[in-house]
């Protein structure tokens, strides 16, 4: 056939000790263990592989003696559905019995374990998510996944309707999955679907709508992505607002540009934060981390700092007070929004990777030191102290600081 999937038999990543530990563990007494989801997906597509996730006609119970049998620890991680972590050779492994679903209300699914191979692939999301290998390497396709991963399509399995109405996020993961792993357009009756389906969105926990945002806006056709799905409508709901997608192209270009690493919080910024005011709202709506918030905040306002391109001098000073982090994070977010060119903008880049702020060398006790009493005025004596040394391109060491403050002490006085 022109889409049999070939063996992985050989492949490195299923000979790891642990991985190997797991089949020989679970696969025994008449059960068998196979791996299964993104590791399959990615091996056939030659992409790297992070988790290894297994499925097996084991019961819980089941995996949980023949795991301790072998020596192996567990971890009970998702066991009302079916779900153990086995610890092995240093990696951990999910490992979940078949299951067929009862009854789904769009966001959670009631279960029963199964061994139907078939049936736990059809309950499944897409296609290229499917398949699965055993112990020997051989490749078990029952949706025909393997014909959309060599085109690159991300398909529904089944009626798209349907697998949408079991989990209303799986119209986020079409697209996520698009952006990761698609080629050409979207898969049409999944779009028709998606955009069909979109207000459910709404209903969603803003949790999961954000682990799934954060994993597109940083997938290799994020740009393409995410301007289909302001298209589709999809977009304004999944932000709760509007958003601007030719920013985030901008955005984009200038990262390769500037060999600029793709950072969550920054494309999230100039995609959905075109004022200081959507700043909070942004990250309360998708629940970001504790880590974002602040970059998103702190690369707004440098870009606020950012109308016209400053020269070298002015742009040390604005490196100085955020940081060269979020300078560059400012610098990017105005390109984005069209205020100078991606050249100026890739020159500011350069001047801040290249130039490590000075720390000022003084603190409160100097000014102390040199007879300004205690209280309010030290550290206002302080603050004019160093925004002299700002303006002067930090030119004066600590003995010209020093004098200046001698200078303004016998003033105040």
């Amino acid at each position: 056939m022109a889409h049999e999937p070939p063996s992985l038999a050989g492949a490195a990543w299923l000979a790891e000790p642990g991985v190997r530990r797991v089949f020989a563990a679970i696969g025994r007494d008449g059960d068998e263990a196979r791996i299964v989801g993104g590791a399959v997906r990615n091996a056939l597509l030659g992409l790297p592989i992070k988790d290894v996730d297994f499925a097996t006609t084991a019961t819980p119970a089941m995996v949980v003696a023949r795991a301790a049998a072998a020596g192996l620890r567990t971890v009970p991680t998702g066991i009302d559905h079916g779900t153990i972590t086995v610890l092995a050779a240093g990696g951990a492994y999910e490992v979940t019995t078949l299951r067929e679903d009862i009854l789904t209300d769009g966001r959670h699914a009631v279960v029963r374990f199964g061994r139907d191979w078939e049936a736990d692939a059809r309950r499944r999301d897409f296609t290229m998510n499917a398949l699965s290998v055993d112990a020997a390497g051989r490749v078990h396709d029952p949706v025909g996944g393997y014909a959309d991963i060599v085109a690159r399509r991300v398909r529904f399995i089944g009626d798209p309707a349907m697998r949408i109405a079991e989990d209303r996020l799986r119209v986020l993961r079409f697209f996520r999955l698009h952006a990761w792993y698609g080629a050409g357009d979207l898969d049409p009756a999944g779009l028709a679907a998606s955009i069909a389906a979109r207000d459910g969105l709404r209903a969603l926990s803003a949790e999961r709508i954000g682990q799934e945002m954060c994993r597109l806006v940083v997938a290799p056709r994020a740009v393409e992505t995410v301007a289909a799905m302001d298209a589709a409508g999809i977009l304004a709901v999944v932000l709760d607002g509007a958003a601007d997608p030719a920013a985030f192209a901008r955005l984009v270009g200038f990262e390769a540009a500037a060999g600029l690493a793709a950072a969550v919080a920054v494309r999230l910024a100039a995609l959905a934060c075109r004022s200081e005011a959507e700043v909070t709202r942004i990250p309360r709506r998708l629940r970001l981390t504790h880590a974002q918030p602040p970059r998103i905040a702190a690369a707004v306002a440098a870009a606020v700092q950012l109308a016209d391109p400053p020269g070298p001098r002015a742009a040390r000073a604005l490196v100085y007070r955020p940081g060269p982090e979020a300078f560059i994070d400012g610098v990017a977010l105005a390109v984005a929004a069209g205020r100078f060119p991606a050249r100026t903008g890739v020159d500011l880049v350069r001047l801040a990777e290249g130039w490590p702020p000075p720390r000022f060398p003084l603190a409160g006790r100097d000014v102390v030191a040199a007879g300004v009493p205690a209280g309010p005025a030290v550290g206002a004596v302080l603050a004019e102290l160093e925004r002299w040394w700002v303006e002067g391109d930090f030119a004066a060491d600590e003995a010209a600081l020093r004098a200046r403050l001698q200078q303004m002490a016998a003033a105040a006085q």
